[in-house]
């Protein structure tokens, strides 16, 4: 049964910058066919990482909305190099580079992608065939001034920084991709909308209905400044091993944890604001990045090593002071979930709750090894921890709804 297109639109708006134009895109939504959903890879490296998933993702969602997603490779653009924006011209790659990083991405992107309902393509399948009596045809249908609207070249053209000739092709090359796919939508970051914008502009030229563009945001590595990277180091690799994503994810400030939930979770988006209505009532946002980081351990790497890097990570922190033998106990709550005070009653790691608070104010009290200053934190049902009080009490604590 047909989801309501306004659901639908809701869907597709999540983790989104813009859409352009959104009342097109409602047009062609309304069209009784699949529709070409095209995003492009430049093979510049060999490893994807969570940044990339974004758009990733976005293509699984339009599989299950029933379109054809299309998972352009540019190897040829890739030997070119889009600008970084970084006021540089990029080093280009060579074939054999371009080659092996294109081999690894088609390794990676089905941990995502339905392969059934994927198509990947290689743009070499056409550029190779381009004259240069085409390619000066092509470079026709674009003036530099329309050019230097780009803002890294504009600002590069202005403080005098070289541009060469080739970067100017770049965005045409690319542009060009959505000609001969026929796109209906291309998927980019915000850093690639005047690169979208030209494929829309080529479609016109060429007779072809122009490409919905729907830009999303650029994803912050573990730091929360910097643009995921591997070059600064502050990425969540897709081949990571299981323990590393868990434990990377675990790593982020409480803050950026919403933003990556946005993102990179499938979980509806009403019930992250549940967790966030939760947060704010008392709960402790530790519980929430667990819930994220067995999340996209699983994508990867299945639940059961999620569940196995779960527990790895906490048994980090015990280092011979939890003994094996340690106690399990179940408390019962209602959804509200119920007090850390209360909580440390009910489980007999405290004679009180006024012990309880003083155990907290004297920084003795742990959860999965963090020390806990919260006196107001509430543990909501569906969560096992290990819970320590001073040196010598301790517990595996799990609340359940009853």
């Amino acid at each position: 049964m047909p989801l309501p297109q306004q659901h639908v639109l809701d869907e597709i708006r999540r983790g989104t910058e813009e859409i352009l134009p959104e009342e097109e895109l409602q047009l062609k939504l309304q069209q009784d066919r699949p529709l070409c959903i095209k995003a492009g890879f430049d093979p510049t490296a060999p490893d994807l990482h969570l940044g990339h998933t974004i758009l990733l993702n976005k293509l699984h969602q339009f599989q299950k909305l029933g379109h054809k997603a299309v998972f352009l490779i540019g190897d040829f653009t890739g030997m070119i190099g889009d600008p970084t924006g970084k006021g540089t011209t990029r080093q280009s790659l060579s074939r054999a580079e371009v080659l092996e990083n294109a081999r690894s991405y088609k390794e990676q992107i089905f941990k995502i992608l339905d392969p059934e309902k994927t198509l990947i393509v290689f743009n070499s399948n056409w550029m190779n065939k381009m004259t240069a009596a085409d390619l000066v045809r092509l470079s026709s249908s674009y003036t530099i001034a329309r050019m230097l609207e780009r803002d890294d070249f504009c600002k590069r053209y202005q403080n005098g920084q070289p541009i060469a000739i080739h970067e100017f092709i770049y965005p045409l090359l690319q542009g060009y991709d959505s000609v001969e796919l026929n796109a209906d939508i291309e998927l980019g970051g915000t850093d690639q909308k005047f690169n979208l914008l030209v494929g829309r502009d080529l479609q016109k030229i060429y007779g072809q209905e122009p490409q919905i563009i729907i830009t999303t945001p650029i994803l912050e590595g573990l730091d929360g400044v910097q643009k995921m990277s591997k070059s600064l180091g502050n990425y969540i690799g897709i081949n990571d091993s299981p323990r590393e994503i868990f434990g990377k994810l675990m790593s982020i400030s409480d803050g950026l944890m919403w933003r990556y939930l946005e993102l990179l979770s499938f979980q509806p988006m009403i019930e992250i604001t549940r967790w966030k209505r939760e947060v704010d009532q008392g709960a402790n946002p530790r519980d929430i990045k667990i819930k994220l980081a067995e999340e996209i351990t699983a994508r990867f790497h299945g639940y059961s090593a999620a569940k196995q890097a779960h527990e790895s990570f906490i048994s980090q922190f015990r280092q011979g002071n939890i003994p094996d033998d340690i106690t399990e106990i179940c408390v019962l709550s209602g959804k509200e979930g119920v007090s850390i005070t209360r909580l440390l009653k009910r489980s007999a790691l405290t004679s009180s709750t006024s012990e309880a608070l003083r155990m907290i104010k004297q920084g003795a009290v742990r959860i999965d090894g963090e020390r806990i200053e919260n006196q107001s934190l509430h543990i909501f049902p569906g969560i096992t921890h290990i819970i320590q009080v001073g040196k010598r009490r301790c517990a595996r604590v799990s609340v359940q709804l009853g």
